[in-house]
């Protein structure tokens, strides 16, 4: 008995033709198949002429306006020129999420020289922010489809170069484009330019840029932390070197170097450095280190995100009560001596549930008007009495604000405040506060006739 012949390399053995006809055949039979055979050739064929309608549309705009069309049909209505543009980027972005088989990437470079041609004559400054969106259209097509590396990797040492006025490209999203070939070619023309003593200033600083994401894109971890590391001890950089030994699977590095680089100082990005450490902690199950960090630079610097950080690091040891006590009493000091602490407190006693607690210490330490509103919309349903000074603060500070807006919301709270004295049995009170409100405020004709629209009748005011 003869044996079975392998089916696909038998299928290989088929011309183009042959194998069409047997698709059709089975399609006929297999309605499911049809129909999706049928919407691929539409969505290819369309792509592809959707394609060469941008195409037109580019040749045919002018500076500021222009006309064509993206249906494919030839006709269209007249565009300016920030609608010509918008729309072959839309149509770009589009048939990429659509995964269209169509090669985008001459459509995308062309967009994108376009777009840079015209950086200096740009009077609505929109041409910067298009043509990063274009930049990143085009790296996805070149993904797609790549085009030669030797020319790709030529113009991205152009732009990067010689036109200083274009946002920054970075090499990693070209990366798989560029292959190694295409790599290597941009890495000798920087090795080539550092190693001139006249490349200065503006180029070797792009070169070295170049350079480290090249190592990046290599993962070539050594080099681009020794040329981090020249640039010490900046904490933006700490944080990438940190990062970058994680990627790498080299926690205790990271663990190190992030420790070194905290030390007493202070800044906006101490922050991501921490939590990059604290981070690098659990992922090698030092839980206790992570913990012990997340306390000392809570008791440092006492704050809201400082005692989540710290909850969540005690919750994962299982030990989170015994320290919610300290914690709490390090904000309640804080909110004593600072006012600026009274948010932090309340919102972690919310954190916990503690709803009476939060209201007591917003009063006592003085929390912002934002956050006690916030407070008062929970509490207003069952205790109505006591957020009736609230809602009249946030009426002053409405009518603060000198406009219309700011006049139609007071009004609104003044209704809310109506309701809330009626059901705290002191109609007559809030008759008394109006009264002295309209009086303090009778040359605001426009908030008189807001508190009017808002059916609240007035009493009589004084000339």
């Amino acid at each position: 008995m003869a044996p079975t012949p392998d089916l696909r390399t038998y299928l290989r053995s088929l011309s183009a033709e042959t194998l069409a006809g047997l698709l059709y055949e089975q399609a006929e039979r297999d309605q499911g198949l049809r129909a999706e055979l049928e919407q691929r050739a539409a969505r290819d064929c369309h792509g592809d002429s959707t394609v060469a309608a941008a195409h037109k549309l580019l040749d045919d705009a002018p500076p500021r306006s222009g006309s064509s069309g993206l249906n494919g049909d030839g006709g269209g209505e007249g565009f300016d020129h920030a609608t010509t543009m918008s729309a072959v980027l839309d149509t770009m972005q589009r048939l990429l999420d659509g995964g269209s088989r169509a090669d985008l990437a001459p459509l995308a470079l062309r967009t994108v020289d376009k777009l840079g041609a015209e950086l200096g004559a740009d009077p609505a400054g929109t041409a910067g922010s298009e043509l990063e969106r274009a930049i990143d259209l085009y790296a996805r097509a070149c993904r797609a489809h790549p085009p030669a590396p030797a020319a790709l990797a030529d113009w991205l040492l152009e732009v990067a170069f010689e036109r200083p006025n274009w946002p920054r490209i970075d090499l990693p999203p070209f990366a798989g484009a560029l292959g190694e070939s295409g790599l290597r070619r941009i890495k000798s023309a920087v090795d080539t330019m550092l190693a001139d003593d006249a490349c200065t200033g503006r180029r070797r600083e792009t070169a070295e840029r170049l350079l480290e994401q090249l190592a990046e894109t290599s993962g070539d971890v050594d080099t681009l932390v020794e040329m981090l590391s020249r640039k010490l001890p900046r904490l933006d950089v700490s944080l990438r070197i940190v990062r970058v030994l994680r990627g790498a699977g080299r926690h205790a590095e990271a663990i190190a170097h992030a420790a070194s680089a905290l030390g007493p100082g202070k800044g906006p990005l101490r922050a991501p450095v921490v939590d990059a450490l604290a981070e690098t902690y659990h992922e090698v199950g030092q839980g206790d280190e992570a913990l012990t960090l997340r306390r000392n630079e809570f008791r440092r610097a006492p704050d809201y995100d400082g005692y989540l950080a710290l909850r969540e690091a005690a919750t994962g040891l299982g030990c989170w009560e015994s320290e919610r006590v300290a914690a709490t009493e390090l904000l309640t000091a804080r909110a004593a001596a600072d006012p600026t602490g009274a948010d932090d407190l309340v919102r972690a006693l919310l954190a916990e549930g503690e709803a009476e607690q939060a209201w007591q210490a917003a009063d006592r330490y003085g929390a912002s008007l934002e956050l006690r509103l916030e407070l008062a919309r929970d509490r207003e349903a069952e205790n109505p009495a006591e957020v009736i000074g609230v809602y009249r603060s946030h009426v002053e500070e409405l009518i603060a604000h000198r406009d219309v807006a700011g006049y139609r919301q007071a009004a609104r709270q003044l209704r809310k405040l109506r309701t809330l004295h009626k059901r705290a049995d002191k109609a007559e009170e809030f008759g008394a506060y109006l009264a002295e409100l309209m009086e303090t405020h009778k040359r605001k004709t426009r908030l008189l006739a807001e508190v009017r629209n808002a059916r609240i009748a007035l009493p009589k005011v004084s000339r």
